[in-house]
């Protein structure tokens, strides 16, 4: 059980200001909320049509590989694939969204020329190198799509964190600090009632007093 306050007016001084700050707490957490709502469906869209453009992406991939195999054996292609393989560097930024951290990925993938592929041109058909490029688009999305999800994953965490706050204040501790005012005020006026009809009981006998003299 909650301790009661004093019904002193110094305490309800206290209450009220304890009442405007978390008043003001409450509206910032709102706006703040508010705020990681609207960048969050952002992201959603744009997770959304990294992701339709990466389906879309892979599709043609594929073709453009089974495309390839028509002129190439399997031993070729996989050759050709391990000449090819290479680090990618990934560049991590964080932008700080209303107090989220939100990464920002960059590749060093960068469209090569040809002398540094890691395969000659010589033996390799335009449908060959249509499927290289198809899927150095598709990782490079890829990337990009992550980037986005881990983006939403840490909203969703701070948003519900955020509303939980902004529903203690609105639903506890705003309505039990309002509660312990409205007991300070009646307590304060009941006495200042009392204090009123001891005065004129005072006050009438006092006069009783003084007519017993006379």
């Amino acid at each position: 059980m909650a301790e009661q306050p004093n019904p002193t007016r110094m305490e309800l001084l206290k209450i009220k200001d304890r009442i405007s700050l978390a008043k003001k707490g409450h509206k910032l957490l709102k706006q703040k909320r508010d705020a990681l709502i609207l960048e969050f469906f952002k992201i959603l869209k744009k997770s959304k049509d990294i992701r339709s453009e990466l389906n879309a992406k892979m599709k043609g991939s594929y073709a453009s590989l089974a495309v390839a195999k028509a002129y190439h054996s399997a031993f070729e292609i996989e050759a050709l694939s391990l000449g090819t393989a290479k680090a990618i560097d990934v560049d991590v930024q964080v932008k700080n969204v209303m107090g989220v951290k939100i990464p920002n990925l960059t590749t060093t993938m960068e469209k090569r020329a040809y002398p540094n592929k890691g395969y000659s041109l010589l033996g390799t058909t335009t449908m060959l190198e249509q499927a290289v490029e198809d899927f150095e688009q598709a990782l490079d999305m890829a990337i990009q799509l992550a980037e986005t999800e881990i983006a939403i994953k840490r909203l969703i965490s701070e948003i519900e964190k955020t509303k939980r706050r902004v529903n203690s204040l609105e639903f506890i501790m705003l309505p039990r600090l309002e509660e312990q005012k409205k007991m300070i005020a009646f307590k304060l006026d009941e006495l200042e009632r009392d204090g009123f009809v001891s005065l004129k009981v005072i006050k009438r006998k006092l006069e009783k007093e003084k007519q017993a003299k006379g």
